[in-house]
């Protein structure tokens, strides 16, 4: 009976100081991440499996979409296929009253080891233009291409079902569920060619971007979203993976020299983007884990979001968990009773779906938030108080501003895990607060409570002016 009691005060005890210790967080201003937006859960709850599922069934129906394959044909080889994207985003356009640009954006290529003789590498890209500050982007790309067993065989049949016709498809049910709102930020829907030749698409756009004045805060790369059967035997629909750079691509050897002394290996722009996801897909996507990847890409791999990274572009691949090698980068076929090739049958529509619905969220909240902060700074050497900085947004480009949020957490955490709103303020001093102890940030807050990426101090965390 003792023992009870004492058990019984214990609890009592703890729960008491669980209650008073969160009571001191919410008295001293601290707080977790976003507030919870009901539009993010609503445009999350109208992405449809059933129009992936048509979708990719189409694309993969046109057999064989390599980047050096037919693209005269109606119904079969990349043209009939990027023509057909085309028409869709032009079809969401009308049905929005005008709302998406579409237009191809193309480049020749040719003397490499994967494209020896000249070809055009064509993107089919729509632009939903923001209300605000049209110049500012956050993109989400799928590939258009796909291959079989040899790189180089531009005939034998390559459905690419989940490699990449999912990716593709999730980019044009995006564009159909935000298409049907305005937003302050402008949001890009991209199909990339060229990506199993040599990531050629991604860096003709980026280049593209670069050209035309586009501030991407954001490239979404989707590429196999679709399988939820692992080459491992793991069966699982729960989880998605997240792969972003450590540090910046264009980092020059001053920045790697500051950021040597003052930390941000781990918080560039592509991977506070990635927390980002993390987060969005925490609170708006039901029953779905989003793992983040401390890596560039899988190992030894790559990807589209590349280009943009090493054109200084924050960017990150969203992928499925479990990959299933015997259906990605084969030709059809069976053998010792192991069916290959990269089919219908190896795609998990709902779980497509759920990966679609998490980039909708990410990009429909960034594109309502302000733009990230820029000029962040930080001051605290030999001080008990830590100094955040940052240059005020244009306020003509950012009407929906309210103010912004310090973010910090310990060296160790893969998350930001304490915050504080400062107001409309260009500085803000964390007391007592010992900058050794922790990394530390600043998101741009919204009237409505929307949020930017956490922007790191310094050149290491910069999402660019």
């Amino acid at each position: 009976m003792k023992s009870i009691t004492t058990l019984l005060f214990t609890l009592i005890l703890l729960a008491t100081a669980t209650s008073t210790f969160a009571q001191t967080n919410a008295n001293s201003g601290i707080s977790s991440g976003p507030v919870y937006q009901p539009f993010l859960k609503e445009v999350a709850d109208d992405v449809s499996a059933d129009r992936l599922e048509e979708d990719i069934r189409t694309l993969a129906g046109f057999r064989n979409r390599h980047t050096l394959s037919d693209t005269t044909s109606d119904t079969y080889g990349i043209g009939a296929a990027r023509r057909w994207i085309k028409k869709e985003f032009e079809a969401i356009s009308e049905a929005c009253g005008g709302c998406l640009e579409v237009f191809y954006v193309s480049g020749e290529v040719g003397g490499t080891n994967r494209i020896p003789d000249p070809v055009n590498i064509v993107n089919v890209v729509a632009v939903q233009r923001g209300t605000a500050d049209p110049s500012r982007v956050i993109m989400m790309t799928g590939d258009i291409d796909s291959r079989a067993s040899d790189v180089m065989d531009a005939e034998i049949d390559s459905p690419g079902a989940n490699d990449n016709a999912s990716g593709m498809a999730g980019v044009i049910e995006a564009a159909r569920v935000l298409s049907q709102h305005e937003f302050p930020g402008t949001i890009v829907y991209a199909g990339l060619s060229g990506e199993e030749q040599g990531l050629f698409g991604g860096e003709i756009l980026a280049d593209y971007a670069i050209e035309n004045g586009w501030r991407i805060k954001g490239v979404l790369n989707n590429d196999m979203i679709g399988n939820i059967e692992g080459v491992n035997g793991v069966i699982n629909n729960t989880t998605a993976r997240v792969f972003s750079e450590g540090t910046r691509a264009n980092e020059t050897e001053r920045e790697a020299r500051i950021r040597r002394f003052t930390g941000g290996e781990v918080d560039s722009p592509s991977r506070n983007l990635a927390r980002y996801i993390h987060t969005m897909g925490h609170q708006y996507i039901d029953n779905l884990d989003v793992m983040m990847i401390y890596r560039l890409d899988r190992f030894g791999r790559g990807g589209h979001h590349r280009p943009f990274n090493e054109a200084g572009f924050p960017a990150v691949r969203i992928m499925e968990t479990n990959e299933n090698y015997v259906r990605q980068h084969q030709d059809i076929r069976v053998e010792d009773g192991i069916e290959y090739g990269d089919v219908i049958e190896g795609v998990n529509f709902d779980y497509a779906a759920k990966l679609t619905a998490l980039n909708v969220v990410t990009m429909g909240s960034m594109a309502m938030a302000p733009a990230p902060p820029v000029g962040v700074g930080i001051d605290g050497a030999v001080q008990p108080s830590t100094t955040l900085s940052w240059d005020a947004l244009n306020p003509e480009q950012n009407p929906q501003l309210e103010g912004y949020k310090v973010y910090w957490r310990l060296t160790t955490s893969p998350v930001w895990t304490n915050a504080r709103p400062t107001g409309n303020v260009t500085e803000y001093t964390l007391e007592n607060i010992v900058i050794d102890n922790y990394y530390f940030g600043v998101a741009s807050v919204s009237e409505d409570g929307y949020e930017s990426p956490v922007v790191f101090p310094g050149p290491a965390g910069s999402f660019g002016e």
